[in-house]
């Protein structure tokens, strides 16, 4: 095999070392890892035929999965790594805005309630490791999400917004915070 052919069999995300901050330790076994920090701990298993090495504070994946999936599974275990890492030192942090007469949130127990003008309200149940801060002086207008899983932050992120997406006309809605909603004109009047 050519120099070429061996150098396109791996990705160009993979090849890049995850460099492990100081604070996070990193735990190896057979088909999963598992990473502690000051923001929390995640374990996640591993694609298959992806090995982890470790050298010093930083962590390269090497992938010995056959056919062309080699690559695609190299860099997927290095971005989840690389999240896994980031989340546990530093943590990762969503906002919403809530835009409507009447438009609230509250935290009810391990649950957010949201009021988005409909008959009923919207029970939204707050997963483990997920951290939920409604300020008081935003009447209930703003949600921060704040977890070590990017993966849960983000999903929980998007369902709140699905309750509720911006409409064009109005403006009205869940919205990502500073996320800008294009108008539409209404119809023309005579």
């Amino acid at each position: 095999m050519s120099e070429q052919q061996q150098t396109s069999k791996t990705s160009r995300v993979g090849k890049r070392p995850v460099t492990v901050p100081k604070g996070v330790t990193i735990t190896l076994s057979t088909g999963k890892i598992q990473v502690k920090g000051p923001k929390g701990a995640l374990e996640k298993p591993l694609p298959e035929g992806v090995e982890i090495k470790q050298e010093g504070e930083e962590l390269n994946v090497i992938s010995n999965a056959p056919g062309r999936a080699a690559p695609r599974l190299q860099g997927l275990a290095r971005a989840l790594i690389s999240n896994m890492v980031h989340g546990c030192a530093e943590g990762y942090t969503r906002g919403l805005e809530l835009h409507g007469t009447g438009y609230r949130a509250e935290v009810v127990g391990k649950t957010i309630v949201c009021n988005l003008g409909f008959s009923h309200q919207k029970i939204f149940s707050i997963p483990e490791g997920l951290s939920v801060d409604i300020p008081k002086d935003s009447k209930g207008q703003r949600i921060t999400l704040t977890g070590p899983d990017k993966e849960v932050v983000g999903q929980s992120a998007a369902t709140l917004r699905s309750y509720r997406p911006p409409e064009p006309y109005g403006g009205k809605g869940v919205r990502y915070a500073g996320e800008q909603i294009r108008q539409k004109a209404g119809k023309a009047g005579k």
